[in-house]
């Protein structure tokens, strides 16, 4: 029986709030491992939080938690441990198709630090499924992300979100939202159907709890339809969809700005709806470029209204940026808006970096433009990579 099936039975008959228990008995039990800490990212992606079986003194857990920090960055196995040292800790990153999850730190033996690798990185990778697989069953592990308590338009917010990131067929995805801890309106919603990823980006008016439901409202009016017609791809029947049903419940004072757009893993076909949309910038070959599409009214801003879909196709080697008008119109005072100012070099900056990192540092661009202070309005990053193979 192989390692990945014996730790998958663990999990599978470890209650929901104990996998990290169980992992811990089975790294000791096959791997003789010492001790084992995992390691979750927060709200923000900019911190690790050490949940179960943890480092025992403060001083290493600040020794462990700057290698699991460098493991979660690189999204490899960082191994530290002087060479004469019996034991070694080994830092694995815990991904779940594409998005990052955290960190597995494992105390074994240096000897089966390098013979068992591979099962070590097997079996960090079934355990970060098996932890986003009972998300919705325990508090647990949202609990053990956050630094702080989130405001109930936030918590709504990240329990509609589906995940943070998607890798697969030569495409990589991943977003943000910020204040992590007390976002209210902007939200970012995604699929696979087939060859088909669908992804919609979504400014709602407001603040707080009313804007949080209006955007709970048109994300759900969309996941509807997209799962009720034979072309789940497809965009016009998403857009009206959601916008009868806005307009039905708030009668033309409430909408949202939004983006809807599918694109074809395979052949780089894109589909496009701008519905008063976040701004879209398509980076090719190192320059940035607006795509300007034809503006559509909003979702929700008067009752029968009608969308048309556009479409362009990528080049392979593409990358997409969605931001919505919390980053490209921020402003300070005396100073230019950060999109006309920072936005662009922000983006030159990432180009050697996979989407996770990008929208980190596009994020921390825009902190910095607002001199580390909160952010007055709502902020959404998506960047999305096209890269099929030959």
């Amino acid at each position: 029986m192989s390692g990945v099936r014996t730790i998958d039975m663990a999990l599978r008959s470890a209650a929901p709030d104990r996998l990290v228990e169980a992992l811990d008995a089975h790294l000791s039990q096959v791997y003789g491992a010492k001790s084992s800490t995992v390691w979750l990212a927060d709200y923000r992606a900019t911190l690790l939080q050490p949940i179960g079986v943890g480092p025992r003194d403060l001083a290493d857990a600040e020794v462990q938690q700057a290698a699991a920090a460098r493991s979660f960055a690189s999204q490899s196995p960082v191994t530290e441990g002087g060479d004469d040292d019996l034991y070694v800790r080994v830092h694995l990153p815990l991904t779940a198709w594409g998005e990052r999850v955290g960190v597995l730190t494992v105390s074994v033996e240096r000897g089966r630090a390098v013979s068992d690798r591979a099962g070590l990185q097997e079996m960090a990778a079934a355990f970060a499924a098996a932890i986003q697989a009972v998300d919705r069953r325990t508090d647990r592990y949202h609990t053990a992300r956050r630094r702080s308590r989130l405001t109930m338009a936030a918590e709504m917010q990240w329990d509609l979100l589906p995940a943070r990131g998607f890798t697969g067929r030569g495409t990589t995805l991943a977003g943000q939202l910020e204040p992590a801890y007390a976002v209210c309106g902007d939200h970012f919603d995604w699929a696979v159907n087939g060859d088909w990823l669908t992804v919609t980006a979504l400014n709602g008016m407001g603040s707080g709890l009313d804007a949080s439901m209006l955007t709970s409202l048109a994300v759900n009016a969309m996941r509807n339809a997209r799962r009720s017609q034979d072309d789940p791809y497809a965009l016009v029947d998403q857009a009206v969809l959601a916008a009868d049903a806005v307009y039905s419940q708030y009668g033309g004072t409430r909408h949202l700005a939004t983006l809807l757009l599918s694109l074809d893993m395979v052949t780089g076909e894109l589909r496009l709806i701008d519905a008063g949309s976040p701004r879209l910038i398509l980076v090719r070959g190192g320059q940035l470029r607006d795509m300007v599409l034809d503006p559509q009214l909003p979702l929700g801003m008067f009752g029968d209204t009608r969308y048309a879909e556009e479409t362009e196709r990528l080049k392979r080697g593409d990358r997409l940026f969605v931001v919505s008008d919390g980053v490209h119109t921020a402003v300070r005072a005396n100073e230019q808006p950060f999109g006309e100012r920072e936005l662009s070099r922000a983006i030159r900056s990432t180009r050697l970096q996979p989407p996770a990192e990008a929208i980190g540092s596009v994020m921390r661009s825009l902190h910095d433009y607002h001199s580390g202070m909160e952010l007055a309005d709502d902020a959404l990053v998506i960047c999305i990579d096209w890269s099929p193979p030959e």
